[in-house]
């Protein structure tokens, strides 16, 4: 069922996205299954986006249980959409790989509003650090049932002082200062706000 459902999203995303074929790039960690990158080519509006593919080949759950559902439970891809893609992309692969493998390697449940700290830029000369997930990126892709559906959720790059706000008054108090201030959230230069 996982090769499956790799195809399923991989066709899913092509579909809802309607750019063209995607290129792609594909990273394994010990004892993962690959976690394929996919970029798509830029829309009308000029974003370009980058999904990881394989991270819902099973579901999420917590490590801690001593049995695992092998069917039931969250499944989530993680999408970055950036204005005009990267002009130095080195790094961003590894990145997306890293969070979408997370939920294998650290038993993280990915979910709207949480915050992934790469603790290091995003990719080469980024002014980001980390990501607070969002649940707007794609609709969801229903699987047979007792599966749950597949989320795709939005990686939104932050600065450092974005994540410790975002630690100290939560995501809702960061959206609000971001919308306040008039930011574009795809735009991989920007600045971080002012809080």
């Amino acid at each position: 069922m996982s090769a499956d459902i790799v195809d399923r999203v991989r066709a899913h995303l092509t579909e809802t996205f309607d750019v063209g074929a995607p290129a792609s790039a594909s990273v394994t960690f010990l004892g993962v299954e690959p976690i394929e990158i996919a970029r798509f080519p830029a829309d009308s509006d000029a974003i370009v986006r980058y999904a990881t593919i394989g991270c819902s080949r099973h579901p999420m759950g917590d490590p801690t249980e001593m049995v695992v559902d092998p069917v039931a439970g969250p499944r989530a891809e993680v999408i970055l959409a950036v204005r005009g893609g990267l002009a130095s992309g080195g790094g961003v692969v590894r990145t997306l790989a890293t969070f979408a493998a997370a939920p294998a390697v650290e038993g993280v449940v990915l979910r709207p509003d949480l915050l992934l700290d790469a603790g290091e830029p995003l990719w080469d000369g980024a002014p980001f650090t980390a990501v607070v997930l969002r649940a707007e990126a794609a609709r969801d892709l229903p699987l047979d049932p007792p599966a749950e559906p597949v989320r795709f959720l939005r990686a939104v790059p932050i600065t450092a002082t974005e994540a410790a706000w975002l630690r100290l008054r939560g995501v809702d108090a960061l959206v609000e200062a971001w919308t306040e201030a008039g930011i574009d959230l795809t735009d991989p230069t920007r600045a971080g706000v002012e809080l």
